[in-house]
């Protein structure tokens, strides 16, 4: 069972993905902005993980 927490990490979660698929179809991708929205991601996986 999710708590709310988890499932604002999720959403959180599936939003950095939508952001960094927007940013990856650019034609020309900002590397700073996908890395940092990357980092972001991987935060919020890792958190998800040690729940």
């Amino acid at each position: 069972m999710q708590t709310a927490h988890q499932s604002a990490l999720t959403a959180k979660h599936a939003v950095l993905d939508r952001q960094i698929a927007v940013e990856t179809q650019r034609p020309l991708p900002d590397a700073v902005t996908l890395a940092e929205l990357k980092k972001q991601k991987l935060r919020l996986k890792q958190e998800l993980m040690q729940i």
